[in-house]
């Protein structure tokens, strides 16, 4: 396996970065751009699973795994820059440096990253090939995530103090480790107080919703929206699994090509049990999907 890691763009107080893995040989691949989760407020590109990488990997493509300035010091519009710059980036230097096929880019993410995969769906041109989401979502105004959450109201309360200690005030691309997990906090903070939209966006979504239109993919989807796999456990208690069924429910009316997968008694991140007979099989739908819509060759799971 070859690893390589570039910047694909340079601001004046923040790099954003992107690691490039592929087979250890000079075919052009098609590429499978990842994007990592954390509620568009922590994680980073090293939050790829390597078993899932290899699966890919094994699979015949190239894969890149994004990072991408997080909220709160950098708000959703910002957000959705880099990702549309990260898949520029990949089409016009990809060829030379890492030999990925511009026109076979699909497109993988595990929640927030599942919403903005979904997301490149509309706003991505040209569009992924494919989109793959797991546990995403498609509306980010909801009561889900608009008002305080149940599940989150039961845990320990954090504080305002608290949680602004956990963020700051300049730019940050990706957060790995123990700096993730500060932000964590400050995630829980919005969750307990229905803030999320507020603190990532910038906006009130009941007093100002037209801001938050061109960030619902599910009310964008038209008949030349990619061709997209949903996997969501139907006992998620962050993002609910309800996000999948309406998005599944607005490709359906659009006549897209998909399919929904859904976990009987999974959680959140269910696929960190790739030993579940359920999930393996999944994930392998996964995998056969890419294949199927991305041009890559067959892999059969061992």
């Amino acid at each position: 396996m070859q690893v390589a890691t570039f910047v694909y763009k340079h601001l004046p107080d923040c790099e954003v970065m992107l690691d490039v893995y592929r087979p250890d040989d000079a075919a052009m691949r098609p590429g499978i751009v990842f994007i990592h989760g954390g509620a568009l407020i922590g994680g980073s590109r090293a939050g790829i699973r390597p078993a899932q990488r290899d699966r890919y990997l094994a699979a015949g493509s190239c894969v890149i795994s994004i990072d991408y300035r997080l909220a709160p010091e950098t708000r959703l519009p910002a957000i959705a820059e880099d990702l549309r710059d990260a898949f520029a980036w990949v089409r016009s230097e990809g060829p030379r440096l890492f030999q990925v096929d511009p026109d076979r880019l699909a497109v993988v993410g595990h929640s927030a990253g599942g919403y903005l995969a979904l997301l490149s769906g509309c706003l991505v041109e040209p569009r992924p090939t494919a989109i793959v989401s797991f546990y995403g979502y498609g509306d980010i105004v909801g009561d889900w995530y608009a008002r305080p959450d149940p599940f989150y109201c039961r845990q320990p309360p954090v504080g305002e103090e608290e949680a602004r200690s956990a963020v700051g005030r300049r730019p940050i691309a990706g957060a790995d480790g123990p700096t993730s997990q500060r932000r964590s906090r400050f995630y829980l903070y919005c969750r307990q107080r229905g803030t999320w939209p507020q603190e990532v966006v910038g906006h009130d979504p009941f007093a100002e919703p037209e801001a938050f239109e061109r960030y619902c993919p599910v009310r964008h989807v038209t008949p030349a929206y990619p061709p997209t796999l949903l996997l969501h456990g139907d006992r998620d208690t962050d993002v609910p699994y309800e996000q999948s069924t309406l998005m599944a429910a607005a490709l359906a009316r659009a006549g897209v090509e998909h399919e929904l997968v859904t976990i009987v008694g999974g959680g959140h991140g269910f696929d960190r049990d790739p030993d579940r007979p359920d999930v393996a099989a999944a994930f392998d739908r996964a995998v056969a999907f890419l294949q199927r819509h991305n041009g890559a060759r067959s892999s059969v799971r061992r």
